[in-house]
C-alpha cells in the first residue's frame, strides 16, 4: 500500500499546527515529519512530543527534520536528513542499534544512490513538479527520472514537490513507495480524499 507523508508547515497552516497534526492522525497519514525550522531547540522538543503523544495508538509515525538530537530526546520514530545535516552513515553507525527511521532528501540519482548504500531507510526525491517552496532547486525533475530512480531503488522512494490531487496518482504509477507534500496533507479539503486515493491506488489500474 502507498504511504502518505505529512510535512509540517505552521507558518502556512491555516490551523494551529498540532490540531492539523491532529487531522493529519485521524485521517490515517502514515508519516509526519515536524520541519519547523525557527522554532528554538526547547520549543521544537516540546511540539514533537506532544505530536509523537497525539499519534499514540495510530499508524502514524513522527520524524523530525535534521534534528538527530531532538529525535533521540524525544525518542520519536525517525529523522529526515538532508545535504546539510549530519551524513546518513554516521548516524547509522552511531545509533545502528536503536529502531529509528532515517529519511533521506535527495534531488538526483547519485544523491539517491549515496544515500540508499549510507544506510537510509526510505527517501524522498524532488521536486518532481513545480512548486515554490523548491525554487531554490533549480527546475522540476520530472516523472522520467522518478521512475528511474524507482527502478533502481532497493529503499522507498516518496515522490515530493508540487503535488496534489490531480498528479500525485502519476507519481505512484512511477514507482513511488508513496507521496510527501505540505499542502496536499495540510488543506482540509483535499487532506481526506488524498489520503484515502494515495492508500487505494491500484499500480494496475488505468490513471
Amino acid at each position: 500500500m502507498p504511504l502518505a507523508y505529512y510535512i509540517t508547515d505552521r507558518q502556512t497552516c491555516s490551523s494551529p499546527i498540532l490540531q492539523q497534526i491532529q487531522q493529519a492522525i485521524d485521517a490515517s497519514v502514515d508519516l509526519i515529519q515536524i520541519r519547523e525550522k525557527d522554532l528554538a531547540t526547547r520549543p521544537l522538543l516540546e511540539l514533537a512530543c506532544r505530536a509523537l503523544e497525539l499519534a499514540k495508538g495510530s499508524q502514524s509515525k513522527i520524524l523530525i527534520n535534521d534534528r538527530v538530537d531532538i529525535a533521540l530526546a524525544g525518542r520519536l520514530d525517525g529523522v529526515q536528513l538532508g545535504h546539510h545535516s549530519v551524513e546518513i552513515g554516521t548516524v547509522r553507525n552511531q545509533l545502528g542499534g536503536m529502531n529509528l527511521m532515517i529519511g533521506a532528501s535527495v534531488h538526483s540519482m547519485d544523491e539517491f544512490l549515496q544515500a540508499a548504500t549510507q544506510g537510509a531507510s526510505f527517501a524522498t526525491l524532488g521536486p518532481i513538479f513545480a512548486t515554490p517552496s523548491k525554487a531554490a532547486y533549480g527546475p522540476p525533475l520530472g516523472l522520467e527520472l522518478l521512475t528511474a530512480v524507482c527502478q533502481r531503488a532497493s529503499i522507498p522512494v516518496f515522490a515530493l514537490g508540487g503535488i496534489g490531487l490531480e498528479n500525485y496518482p502519476s507519481c505512484l504509477a512511477a514507482g513511488a513507495a508513496g507521496v510527501a507534500a505540505i499542502r496536499l496533507f495540510q488543506t482540509p479539503e483535499t487532506l481526506d480524499r488524498a489520503v484515502h486515493g494515495i492508500h487505494d491506488f491500484l499500480p494496475t489500474a488505468s490513471h
